[in-house]
């Protein structure tokens, strides 16, 4: 028998190809993790479970949630960005890991744009403008009003130096034109407590976190930091309306590490934006106070780069820095 060398060689490549594809298997085949760069508990966490649960059944494979809180944000975050890019490894990016410590930090280890392929902007929630009720302000024009009266003689709380609470405060500050004090607490919760304690007369707070003080009266809300009125204080007006281009937002979306294949990107864009068109899943996450958005990754890469542009521009104008 002669041996054919050509059709030989054809025949073994063919034979590696059909091996291949027999072998290979549709992402995903197997567990898929998703980081966050905060604690069990934390908003992001809560987002994370309502999402991913429903995630996992879209994908056919379980979602693991791995809290790696520490040095603002920035461990978790870091740790996502090294990941390898095989589809594995999610990561639930907010308004902090991509919007203020980026602006803030002075140095990272991590590019919070080049080292993420954006894949959907998940849910965002709005900060209420809040007072205290002895504080006789009705509206943002009121206070406004009141604090040219009193240069540096209101102050307002804040869940810490670099939050979004103390950037949502620094801007009313330069739009409006006003001089009011910064009070740093160390948490959300001990802020609000200030609040309706009277140690402090303003605070920009997330509405569940202040929606139930204000229904008792132990507060009273102004405004909602959405640009257009949210569903969830239907009867607030926003801070827009009185200074046009002001808007501050909790925000939560996901990203995979750059280099991560675009069918994959695509399949988890797919899947999460059906979880997010669920009743039921919708009206989870609005009972904890999330408003969906959803969208392209080109949205949500969009919207990252406006929001670090926004938050550099504010620290620049204020000299904000992260401690």
């Amino acid at each position: 028998m002669l041996f054919n060398r050509p059709l030989f060689a054809c025949l073994s490549v063919c034979a590696f190809a059909l091996g291949n594809t027999a072998h290979a298997q549709p992402y995903p085949s197997k567990p898929i993790r998703l980081i966050i760069a905060q604690a069990p508990g934390s908003a992001t966490d809560v987002v994370s479970r309502v999402v991913g649960n429903k995630l996992a059944e879209g994908l056919g494979q379980q979602l693991v949630i791995d809290a790696r809180p520490g040095a603002g944000g920035t461990l978790g975050t870091e740790l996502a960005a090294r990941a390898a890019p095989d589809g594995y490894t999610l990561f639930m990016a907010n308004n902090s890991t991509h919007g203020s410590n980026p602006a803030l930090y002075a140095k990272l280890s991590y590019d919070a744009v080049k080292d993420f392929a954006p894949v959907i902007y998940v849910v965002a929630t709005p900060y209420v403008l809040s007072v205290h009720p002895s504080l006789p302000a009705k509206s943002v024009k009121e206070l406004v009003a009141l604090a040219k009266l009193r240069p540096g003689q209101i102050n307002y709380a804040s869940a810490g130096n670099g939050s979004t609470h103390h950037l949502s405060g620094e801007l009313l500050k330069m739009m409006a034109g006003i001089d009011i004090v910064h009070i740093p607490y160390k948490g959300s919760s001990p802020a609000i407590a200030a609040l309706i304690g009277g140690e402090v007369s303003i605070m920009f707070a997330t509405v569940t976190g202040i929606q139930p003080q204000i229904k008792a009266g132990r507060a009273r809300g102004l405004a909602v930091t959405t640009p257009k009125r949210s569903a969830m204080m239907p009867g607030l007006p926003t801070m827009a309306e009185t200074l046009p281009g002001f808007e501050m937002l909790s925000w939560f979306g996901l990203l995979a590490p750059a280099g991560t294949p675009p069918a994959v990107v695509a399949r988890v864009n797919t899947e999460t934006a059906k979880v997010l068109a669920n009743a039921d899943v919708r009206a989870l996450l609005a009972a904890q106070g999330f408003e969906v958005i959803s969208g392209t990754p080109e949205q949500f890469g969009d919207y990252i780069k406006s929001e670090i542009a926004k938050v550099s521009k504010l620290a620049k104008a204020t000299g904000i820095k992260a401690e």
